[in-house]
């Protein structure tokens, strides 16, 4: 028997056995466990276990993470021990059954914006590296001033940097037709309805360079180009119209029939009813979360970096997705993505240090490569497979994420995109801001670090929590 399938056969007993499994599915970095009953887990056996990064029980699942390639093995050890197989979306489907309502519309808000995400990653980076290009001092290297750059290849890059903001609502409403069970293709029609060239353009009319047009002389119709929530609420409304038309309408009909109502109905309630209404909302929403950002002394960073993570492990913070969506569609950066990486190397910190400094071989091998995979953005090893484990580092990382956020709001860093931190996200800074930005998440990092070397760990916790496990 290989040792990996030796791990699977341990984690199935630690988990109550093959009886208290419904099924098993796997994402990048976890192993992700249906069970009948939770109360059967054994945490302490789990979290003992080799190549076992950390476990806890979220959204209806246990959550095993083994980290990136080895969880794949792990889960095919698991179906050959006769583990019933499923596949992400419908485990999270029967996930979704599970918590209270607010972690439901949490999940549900993830589950529409979450598949987006690399769309705007790209457009993040295709603006990081025209940043970096369009740089005199780039430029100067080849003999070049920004006046002997082609219009024809600014043009290009406004193509591949603006396309995913003037089509979002197309997007959103796609994803939300399909997260709320409508036919995803008459979602993404709708969101083109809403940036239909015959429209004025919502940027025009903004710049003042256009006049909404104005129906019963009080209802303003605009294009929604840039717009989440207009798109978001439409979406969710289409999506339960279809299928409530599709369950009265005779199947000989339904090609014809369901399609046309569902786009005659809800174009006209978006223009004339949730546009207006959620558009003024979402502005109002941005302007909220834009003043935070900008309270003065960094105080903004200081909470938001101090607090990030915490929201990580509560599983909320999918609903800054929208907000961050927000303000790179109004203003063209981030802000916040600045604060929140240094919150992910701060943890990353607190694990090397731990890693570092421990003396035994398991946690040592387990702390380091978290910190690596925490400094590459994913920092779900870092915390609950060594920082909360101790408690006393994840807090030193709070105080490092704190710090390095404070630090990054003083200095008013702002990213050309979302969704990628630390090392990766350093080609959201390449327009200038790069030795800047490497300089707050040494500070987190370093923070984090020390702090964790001198008061966060001591082997004496590992030997009390080995004592407490064998006590157990």
């Amino acid at each position: 028997m290989s040792e990996n399938s030796k791990i699977v056969k341990e984690l199935i007993d630690a988990i109550g056995g093959k009886d208290n499994i419904i099924s098993a599915a796997h994402c990048a970095t976890r192993l992700r466990i249906m069970v009948k009953d939770k109360e059967k887990i054994d945490q302490q056996r789990v979290e003992n276990l080799d190549k076992v990064k950390g476990a806890f029980f979220n959204s209806g699942q246990y959550q095993v993470i083994f980290g990136t390639g080895t969880v794949n093995r792990m889960y095919e050890e698991a179906m050959k021990l006769g583990v019933s197989g499923t596949t992400k979306a419908e485990q999270a489907q029967e996930a979704a059954k599970s918590g209270s309502k607010f972690q439901r519309a949490i999940r549900t808000f993830g589950d529409v914006f979450v598949p987006i995400i690399p769309v705007l990653v790209a457009t993040g980076l295709f603006m990081g590296l025209r940043g970096l290009v369009m740089q005199d001092e780039i430029l100067g290297l080849f003999g070049l001033t920004p006046d002997d750059i082609s219009q024809n290849f600014i043009l290009i890059t406004e193509v591949l940097t603006d396309t995913a903001f003037a089509f979002l609502p197309a997007l959103v409403a796609w994803s939300t037709f399909r997260v709320f069970g409508g036919s995803p293709v008459i979602g993404l029609v709708l969101g083109l309805m809403l940036v239909n060239p015959a429209l004025p353009n919502a940027y025009a009319v903004a710049g003042g360079d256009a006049s909404p047009l104005m129906f019963l002389g009080f209802i303003p119709v605009v294009g929604y180009q840039g717009s989440v929530l207009p798109a978001f609420i439409a979406g969710i409304v289409g999506a339960k119209l279809e299928r409530w038309i599709r369950k009265r309408v005779p199947e000989a009909l339904d090609l014809i029939i369901t399609p046309f109502l569902t786009l005659l109905v809800m174009i006209t309630l978006a223009l004339f009813l949730i546009g207006p209404i959620f558009h003024s909302a979402e502005n109002v929403i941005l302007t909220v979360f834009k003043s935070i950002l900008e309270w003065p002394l960094g105080i903004s960073g200081l909470i938001i970096g101090g607090l990030n993570q915490l929201i990580v492990v509560t599983g909320v913070h999918h609903i800054f997705n929208m907000l961050e969506i927000q303000l790179l569609e109004a203003f063209g950066n981030n802000p916040y993505n600045a604060i929140i990486t240094c919150s992910v190397a701060a943890q990353g910190g607190a694990a090397l240090a731990v890693g570092l400094k421990t003396k035994s071989p398991k946690l040592k091998a387990l702390a380091l490569p978290s910190s690596f995979s925490a400094f590459l953005g994913i920092t779900e090893p870092a915390i609950f497979g060594v920082n909360l484990r101790y408690f006393k580092p994840f807090i030193m990382g709070l105080i490092g994420g704190g710090v390095g956020g404070f630090l990054s709001a003083i200095l008013g860093l702002k990213a050309t995109g979302m969704a990628i931190t630390v090392i990766p996200g350093t080609l959201l800074y390449l327009n200038g801001q790069i030795f800047l930005y490497l300089l707050v998440n040494i500070v987190a990092i370093a923070t984090a670090f020390v702090l964790t070397w001198m008061f966060g760990y001591s082997d004496k916790m590992l030997d009390n929590q080995n004592q407490e496990s064998k006590a157990s």
